[in-house]
């Protein structure tokens, strides 16, 4: 290990750091997933229950309590939910846009550890070759021959390490990714749902409402009638 570490020179060490750096955040990254993790269709059943009676405060209050992006989005468009349609749809929009810095956050870093670490290696690889070939003196003698070699397997040190980092960086990269597309699906599927069921409330709630009148103009017509 010690003799990889002194072939492979300063870049190397600065491989090591993108590595290091590289996984810090991975492993922020999922944790983070993990912590975020919520059924939307628990979340939206249990909220339909109390929209669906008018219960808007007790709505507000139950998305509160829950953790999460999929409940902030439904607790926004809660607290607006006497706003037009189109109004509570722009709501649910920007509660998903404000949600999406943290969803996205760090990855971009991450594939840039993936895009730097095979370039280091190949600077790395170039700088130990023009290190090998200024220091062969006696082209074609035995001692020139295995100190070119030994150079050139120790010049390759970097470029391995690299590739590495690369492969292992952006392969989590598109893990994390497609988990930052899901949560956002889920998102939007939230807030969608979320007007949905205010509508569906408000147009429940304007049919009771009619009914009410209607019954009491037939009663009224009746007592006059008697």
């Amino acid at each position: 290990m010690s003799e990889l570490l002194e072939a492979g020179g300063p870049i190397l060490w600065v491989q090591l750091a993108l590595a290091f750096l590289g996984l810090v955040l991975i492993l922020e990254r999922l944790l983070f997933f993990q912590t975020v993790k919520t059924r939307v269709p628990d979340l939206l059943s249990g909220l339909q229950v109390h929209i669906s009676k008018q219960g808007f405060s007790e709505a507000v209050y139950e998305a509160s309590r829950e953790r999460g992006p999929a409940a902030r989005v439904a607790h926004s468009v809660l607290i607006r939910h006497a706003l037009p349609r189109t109004n509570l749809r722009e709501v649910a929009e920007e509660s998903v846009k404000i949600e999406l810095p943290r969803i996205e956050r760090n990855l971009r870093t991450i594939l840039a550890v993936a895009m730097m670490a095979p370039l280091t290696g190949l600077l790395g690889t170039a700088l130990g070759l023009l290190d090998v070939f200024g220091n062969v003196v006696e082209v074609g003698s035995t001692i020139a021959q295995a100190t070119l070699a030994r150079g050139i397997f120790e010049s390759l040190v970097t470029t391995v390490v690299g590739l590495s980092i690369a492969t292992g960086a952006y392969s989590l990269y598109l893990v994390l990714l497609g988990k930052a597309r899901l949560l956002l699906g889920d998102l939007e599927r939230t807030g969608i749902e979320m007007v949905n069921l205010i509508m569906d409330a408000r147009e429940q709630a304007d049919v009771v409402l009619m009914r009410e009148k209607m019954s009491e103009t037939v009663i009224r017509r009746t007592g006059k009638s008697s």
